[in-house]
């Protein structure tokens, strides 16, 4: 049985201790989409460090038609915050490759720019950047490798969405943000229209290891076997040297 209030605790204290041994006095630094990951995740930060040590980041690429969420969030929680906009450099980008870049490039090229925004934040902030993904999206790989997947720590990439809305619920978020229906912010769909399964059975599938429809289960199957890379380190060679006596 999932404990949210008590995991919501842990994961404070995990946070409090990562900036102990790895930035004591430093911010976290949030990019915040309006969605209930970047949500919880600030709003985790707040209770570990206080709302002071905490930076939002809103970085519409042009218009972004549920930016008032994301303005309801750091407002709710108190937080500083600023909003950079990346068109500028997401368009250069693209109108400075010497070829036609592929769908998944252009919808990649996004993700990169706004967490090389964040860690310019960060470095200009004394801050540590925060990763805000889940264990759901980490398991079929719904992320962009140096994009979304990057960051300093990631408080909840061992937690799935089911039990992300209850820690959620747990620190007093509003229920539009908890149960806002999660949109890509890249292409306008939702990301079970882009996955073809729901996180519910997703969900069930992980911690379980039970599911009805054996197609759904071949797809995720596939997705995480396809996508495990971008959990792991980078692969490295390692010579072998020998030491030079004397």
């Amino acid at each position: 049985m999932f404990d949210a209030v008590k995991t919501k605790n842990e994961c404070v204290e995990w946070i409090r201790d990562f900036f102990d041994k790895n930035g004591k006095g430093c911010n976290a630094i949030v990019g915040i989409s309006g969605g209930k990951d970047s949500s919880i995740v600030a709003a985790l930060c707040v209770e570990a460090l206080g709302a002071d040590r905490v930076i939002g980041v809103l970085m519409p690429n042009g218009e972004q038609a549920d930016i008032d969420m994301a303005k309801l969030l750091v407002s709710h929680l108190g937080i500083k915050h600023y909003i950079i906009n990346v068109k500028a450099a997401v368009d250069g980008i693209k109108a400075s490759l010497p070829f036609e870049p592929s769908v998944q490039t252009l919808t990649n090229i996004p993700p990169r720019v706004r967490m090389a925004t964040l860690y310019a934040v960060a470095q200009s902030h004394n801050g540590r950047v925060a990763n805000t993904c889940n264990l759901s999206e980490d398991w079929v790989g719904y992320s962009t490798r140096y994009g979304d997947a990057a960051g300093d720590f990631s408080p909840c990439s061992h937690l799935t969405v089911q039990e992300m809305k209850q820690i959620g619920r747990s620190l007093g978020l509003p229920d539009v943000l908890v149960d806002k229906v999660p949109i890509d912010g890249l292409c306008g769909k939702t990301d079970e229209d882009n996955l073809g399964f729901t996180y519910a059975e997703l969900d069930k599938y992980i911690r379980t290891g039970r599911i009805e429809n054996q197609e759904t289960k071949e797809r995720i199957d596939r997705l995480h076997r396809l996508n495990k890379f971008k959990l792991e380190l980078m692969p490295s060679f390692n010579p072998d040297i020998e030491e030079i006596e004397g």
